[in-house]
C-alpha cells in the first residue's frame, strides 16, 4: 500500500529532474558542449535529458551532480527555495584537504587546501595549465624550476605548470591556500604593488 502512496510522488520528483537539470545548466551559464566533454554524456543524451523525452538513471545523475558539484538528492528533490547555504564537500587529496569552491564545469577552478606541515619534501611535476595560489595563512614554500621561495600570509605567486614544480609547508605547521587553476592555460593576472612598497624593477 505504501508503495502505491509513494508511486505519484516518485513519477513527479522524475519529471522534475529534467527542468532542474536544464535551470543548473543555464543559470551558470554552461553550453552543452561544455557539460558533455565534463561527464562523457553526449550532447543529444543531455538535452533529451533535460527536455523530459529520457528517463533520469542513476549512470547518467551521478557524473551530472559531480559537474556541477551538487548532491545527487538535490538533482531529484529540489532544495529549498531561498536557502543561502552552499553545499560543499572537502575532500583528502594526497593528504591534503581540498575544498572545491567553483560550482559548475569549465576551464577555471578554485579550490582552498589545507597542506599539512609533513608535506615539506619536494616532488616537483609537471603538466598542462596555469596556477594561481594565494596564501591564507601559514608559511608556503614554492619550488619553482630553478626558484625555491617562501610565501607568507596575502602573498600570492602565478606559474605556468609546464615547468617543474611543488608546493608545500616548510615543516613548521599547516598552510591555507587558495588555488586557481586553469586547465586550458588561462592566467590571472594580479595588478598590485608589492607590500614593501618597492618598485619590483624593470
Amino acid at each position: 500500500m505504501a508503495g502505491v502512496d509513494n508511486a505519484p510522488a516518485i513519477a513527479r520528483a522524475l519529471t522534475e529532474v529534467g527542468p532542474r537539470l536544464k535551470r543548473l545548466r543555464t543559470e551558470r551559464g554552461v553550453t552543452l558542449a561544455a557539460l558533455s566533454e565534463a561527464t562523457g554524456i553526449s550532447k543529444s543524451t543531455l538535452s533529451r535529458l533535460e527536455s523530459g523525452q529520457r528517463r533520469p538513471s542513476l549512470e547518467l545523475l551521478l557524473p551530472l551532480a559531480q559537474a556541477h558539484q551538487v548532491p545527487l538528492d538535490e538533482l531529484v528533490g529540489a532544495p529549498e527555495v531561498g536557502d543561502p547555504r552552499v553545499r560543499l564537500a572537502p575532500q583528502r587529496l594526497h593528504g591534503n584537504v581540498v575544498l572545491p569552491l567553483t560550482r559548475q564545469p569549465g576551464p577555471l577552478q578554485t579550490f582552498k587546501m589545507v597542506l599539512p606541515a609533513s608535506r615539506s619534501t619536494p616532488d616537483p611535476c609537471t603538466h598542462e595549465g596555469y596556477e594561481w595560489l594565494y596564501v591564507l595563512s601559514g608559511r608556503l614554500r614554492l619550488v619553482l624550476a630553478e626558484h625555491d621561495l617562501v610565501l607568507g600570509p596575502g602573498e600570492a605567486a602565478e606559474f605556468d605548470t609546464r615547468m617543474p614544480h611543488w608546493f608545500g609547508t616548510t615543516g613548521d605547521g599547516p598552510v591555507e591556500v587558495l588555488s586557481l587553476f586553469g586547465r586550458q592555460g588561462e592566467r590571472i593576472h594580479v595588478r598590485a604593488r608589492p607590500r614593501s612598497g618597492k618598485p619590483s624593477g624593470g
